[in-house]
């Protein structure tokens, strides 16, 4: 029962249904359904219909159909099982549960469960003592061959290989010519006008063979589609797990816009309250001013009452000679200046037009440069021209790094001495320079916010903090002018020099050399790459060559290409997640896309997409790449036209 179950799970099922064969047919490519579920698959394929073909739901191959001019319902139904699938249907499918079982077929049908005793080749039925003599008693039958089920594996062996059209008459020919295999009958009326016919003896040899063939193949087609499967389910996780990152970009982003919004609140509720204290301050120095001078009045007018009411001439006419000297002003006119009023001027239209028109992102499916169905579209572009350039910007390379969800492009500008970095953050553009005591040439990527620069000429390598502006955290004084740089670990680095030395030394982080490396035909190593099997690859101008070793210095390959990819100038190498290699060409002002093996895929970018002079190139974590060209870093998304 376990054998089939499992053959029936494996073997049996219906990819369409996942059920178990109902009626089946079998493709010329050899993928079996369900006639039913076949027919409403190819019923949903207009092209495959216009072209008179069944499309495998499987692999896509296209079967054609005998009768053309006949309905879809008849291409299908026209469709018969391949003599294995039939086999194992007579064999494990539907209604051979009493066979394994062993019970009497006959005496399943009329509702008894009988012990089968015997099978019948012929008739592929087992039978009980009882239905086996009915049966040996039949007039046709009785020559048939009947085993002990005792002895399984001999039943199988006998079992004889009976034509499905004629179903006494016993399979004996192969006709080539339509590939099937018949009895004589079947030969002398439809197969006349076939030319090639063998004996079933004499074909045996080579369809096991073919089909033992065709097992290797299989297996590793099953090899291949688990491991795709597996790819697949990681990509689901990628996908998933990029999705919940993107949504939280996008309301950081959010909260990024509203906390500029809410500045600019917190600016006119200041501006507000500004505004309200000096209106405040002013109405109450008013209002002491005018309770000292009512104070005075009345002190004034109790005076004048007194000397009034005293009957005393003296002080009356004293008071009045008083009053000569100060007039008293009639104050029923304030004649002083009205406070200003606070008001709050704002353009409603004009405010919904900008909210309307605020853009927080946008969402769109980048495929990586390694789907090479995918073009190149210019993204942006960074002038690294700065007011305090002495000379036109030389830009070597160019690497990408994230700090605090900043993304930073840093690149190296021989000709002014500095490494620059570029960013955005907060909706402001900042750039920023690090003057160095030479030229810097290649940089050797240490972590998300650290760096290591190579500056030949000084003799030395700078490691930098990028903060995201960039600070040197130690300056390694090295014995040789090395150019190449590359990080093997967090505590080595592979250098190159111009030195004919054909070889790329290990370094310690204090400039110690540990060993070398053999880089074959690259005597003077111009940039290095690490790939992510911890292999170098190597790029020399003057061979016009990429090698690719091992940690150990065995050669993997050199790819010196000859014609019209004939390399130029060969410059900084980079690697995808999938592993693919990308060379910059400065002669050819391209940018080329190999296997992991060393085999040419296409150019990638070329002078037609805007290249000049191209050095540098970098691929940051969205699958953006970065390439210098003249004094700018261009940057570019993939699509699928």
């Amino acid at each position: 029962m376990a054998t089939s179950k499992k053959l029936t799970e494996n073997h049996l099922s219906c990819v369409i249904c996942t059920e178990v064969f109902t009626d089946p047919a079998t493709l010329q490519c050899h993928h079996t359904f369900c006639k039913s579920c076949l027919l409403k698959y190819t019923k949903t394929q207009p092209e495959a219909v216009q072209a008179k073909s069944i499309q495998c739901p499987s692999c896509r191959q296209q079967t054609k159909v005998t009768n053309p001019d006949s309905p879809v319902e008849e291409w299908v139904s026209q469709l018969k099982p391949s003599h294995v699938i039939q086999g194992l249907m007579d064999d494990f499918g539907p209604g051979t549960k009493a066979v394994e079982e062993h019970l009497c077929s006959v005496c399943t049908k009329q509702g008894k469960t009988t012990p089968a005793t015997n099978w019948c080749s012929a008739c592929d039925v087992v039978f009980c003592e009882g239905c086996l003599q009915l049966h040996n008693m039949m007039p046709g039958l009785c020559d048939h061959e009947v085993a002990h089920l005792s002895d399984h594996t001999k039943t199988k062996v006998k079992r004889r290989f009976m034509c499905q059209v004629h179903r006494d008459e016993k399979v004996k020919l192969f006709c080539k010519d339509c590939k099937q295999a018949i009895c004589t009958i079947c030969c002398s009326i439809k197969h006349r006008a076939c030319k090639d016919v063998d004996t079933i003896e004499g074909m045996t040899p080579l369809v096991k063979e073919h089909l033992t063939s065709k097992i290797e193949k299989l297996g590793i087609n099953i090899a291949a589609a688990n491991n795709i499967i597996t790819q697949r389910n990681s990509k689901i996780q990628d996908v998933k797990s990029n999705s919940q990152t993107l949504k939280d970009q996008v309301i950081k982003t959010r909260e990024t816009v509203m906390r500029a919004i809410l500045r600019k609140e917190k600016k006119l509720l200041g501006d507000i309250d500004k505004a309200t204290d000096e209106q405040l301050h002013e109405l109450e120095a008013d209002i002491k001013s005018q309770e000292i001078e009512l104070q005075m009045y009345q002190q004034q007018y109790e005076f004048t009452a007194n000397a009034v009411t005293s009957n005393c001439e003296v002080d009356m006419y004293a008071v009045y000679e008083s009053m000569g000297e100060t007039s008293t002003d009639n104050r029923d006119t304030d004649s002083r200046p009205a406070a200003g009023r606070v008001v709050f001027t704002h353009d409603l239209d004009k405010l919904s037009e900008a909210v309307n028109e605020l853009q927080l992102g946008e969402v769109q499916i980048v495929h990586g440069v390694s789907d090479p169905e995918s073009s190149p579209v210019l993204h942006h572009t960074i002038d690294c021209k700065e007011d305090g350039d002495g000379k036109d910007p030389w830009l070597i390379d160019v690497t990408v790094l994230t700090v605090d969800d900043i993304k930073v492009t840093v690149v190296t500008d021989c000709s002014n001495k500095r490494l620059k970095t570029y960013y955005t953050s907060n909706f402001k553009s900042f750039d920023n320079q690090l003057l160095l005591s030479d030229g810097p040439w290649q940089i050797a990527k240490l972590s998300e916010s650290q760096i290591a620069v190579s500056v030949p000429n000084s003799k030395e390598i700078v490691t930098v903090n990028v903060t995201p502006g960039p600070v040197v955290l130690s300056t390694i004084k090295t014995s040789k002018k090395y150019y190449a740089l590359a990080c093997l670990s967090p505590s080595q680095l592979a250098a190159g020099t111009w030195i004919q030395s054909h070889c790329v030394d290990i370094l310690d982080m204090t400039g110690r050399r540990l060993r070398s490396i053999n880089t074959g035909v690259i005597g003077n190593p111009d940039f290095i790459h690490v790939t992510r099997n911890n292999n170098l690859l190597v790029s020399e101008e003057a061979v016009k060559s990429l090698v690719c070793v091992t940690f150990e210095g065995d050669d993997v390959f050199t790819y010196t290409p000859t014609g019209d990819r004939v390399l130029s100038y060969p410059q900084v190498i980079t690697t995808t997640s999938t592993g693919d290699i990308l060379l910059v060409d400065r002669g050819s002002k391209k940018v080329i896309q190999l296997t992991e093996s060393g085999q040419f895929v296409r150019d990638v970018l070329t002078k037609q997409d805007g290249l000049i002079h191209p050095r540098g190139v970098s691929l940051d974590g969205d699958g953006l790449l970065y390439v210098t060209s003249d004094r700018y870093v261009k940057i570019f998304k993939f699509y699928r036209r």
